[in-house]
């Protein structure tokens, strides 16, 4: 049993012409796939499914989603939402099998920033989130990044990070050993250049 319960009805009307239907109705399309099943369009309400995303670790938890009564469990894949507006236009999930792994995208949580600030650095964050490899049971609702240590010049890489018992970062796994974070001396503007230079 998961926290996050969304409701969905099968839909048989498909197409863009449908979907846009859907929208002005208030509700979304949706697709649920894999599992060794086939593909099954669906209609969520779309403000059941913005309260559910209101909370982070939704992106990166099991959801059971009730489907017309029957339950399966999934994980968020894919979400499409309005490049303006921000509210959610499509989503896409990823049915859950017990002992199979699956891939999914968590965030990162950086803690101990004042550290390196106090040391007079500026911290960059080049990744806000994490595609990780792992069964769902292992699933972390984020990936932490400490940088109490870091000094000025630190760059953090995907290497440098401590992965959760049973995950793994996929793009290590493909021998792309990302930089995450970077400490760096501030930015001089160039009026105190000069003036420093007079």
């Amino acid at each position: 049993m998961t926290d996050f319960i969304l409701n969905a009805q099968a839909r048989t009307d498909l197409g863009k012409g449908a979907s846009r239907r859907l929208r002005h109705s208030a509700s979304i399309p949706a697709v649920v796939y894999g599992g060794g099943k086939e593909a099954q369009s669906l209609t969520i309400v779309a403000k059941e499914i913005a309260k559910l995303f209101e909370n982070e670790a939704a992106y990166s938890h099991v959801i059971e989603l009730n489907v017309d009564g029957a339950k399966q469990n999934v994980i968020v894949k894919a979400m499409q939402r309005h490049p303006a507006k921000q509210f959610i236009m499509h989503a896409d999930f990823i049915r859950v099998v017990a002992g199979q792994k699956l891939t999914a995208v968590v965030p990162v949580h950086f803690i101990n920033e004042e550290a390196p600030v106090k040391k007079g650095g500026e911290i960059s964050h080049v990744e806000s989130q994490i595609e990780v490899s792992c069964e769902a049971k292992d699933l972390p609702e984020f990936i932490e990044v400490d940088l109490a240590n870091a000094e000025i010049g630190t760059i953090i890489h995907l290497s440098d990070l401590k992965a959760p018992k049973g995950v793994e970062f996929v793009a290590l796994a493909h021998g792309d050993d990302k930089a995450v974070a970077n400490v760096h001396a501030p930015r001089v503007a160039p009026e105190a250049a000069e003036g420093a230079a007079e």
